[in-house]
């Protein structure tokens, strides 16, 4: 497993873990027994039903990447571990988020959601449902935006990835 460049903070891991109860509250308690800082975390199944998927951005000022991976290898249903370099993955986040949306606004609102390629989900009186899928940058701009007017409540999936293309045969 490579050390990442010192200026990259954060790293994601995939971890491929058997789909089975409890194994998430393991990965979890680990990263908390000891003091491992998650910055996000997602888990879904695979295409195949006997395992899951977890992807985890940590925070490499809380522990190095190679005692996080030798921790995460310890536990028993943990099947693969593959860290995913900055800068060669393809990530993505889904946002979704209520602002307040006065009438008069509202063109002012959809025209920022269309330039950052986000969808119009529900109108309300007062209030607007949108969502936003992109990489993370790109959702952490929309939402610094979206402050301005007033954000009612939101929520972010946290960050999925896959490996770029030119590093699928590594």
């Amino acid at each position: 497993m490579n050390v990442p460049a010192p200026e990259y903070r954060y790293h994601t891991l995939v971890v491929k873990v058997e789909n089975r109860s409890g194994v998430l509250a393991r990965v979890a308690s680990l990263f908390a027994r000891r003091a491992f800082n998650i910055e996000s975390l997602a888990v879904a199944p695979t295409d195949d039903e006997r395992f899951s998927r977890i992807t985890v951005v940590v925070d490499l000022e809380s522990a190095p990447l190679d005692q996080i991976v030798k921790q995460l290898n310890k536990l028993v249903n943990v099947v693969e571990i593959r860290e995913l370099h900055p800068g060669h993955a393809v990530e993505r986040e889904l946002m979704l988020v209520t602002v307040t949306a006065e009438p008069n606004r509202r063109d002012e609102i959809v025209e920022h959601l269309d330039r950052a390629g986000g969808k119009v989900l529900s109108v309300g009186t007062d209030h607007m449902m949108l969502s936003l899928v992109g990489p993370p940058g790109r959702v952490d701009d929309f939402e610094n935006l979206m402050r301005q007017f007033g954000i009612v409540e939101l929520q972010r999936t946290g960050r999925v990835a896959l490996a770029s293309l030119d590093d699928v045969a590594d």
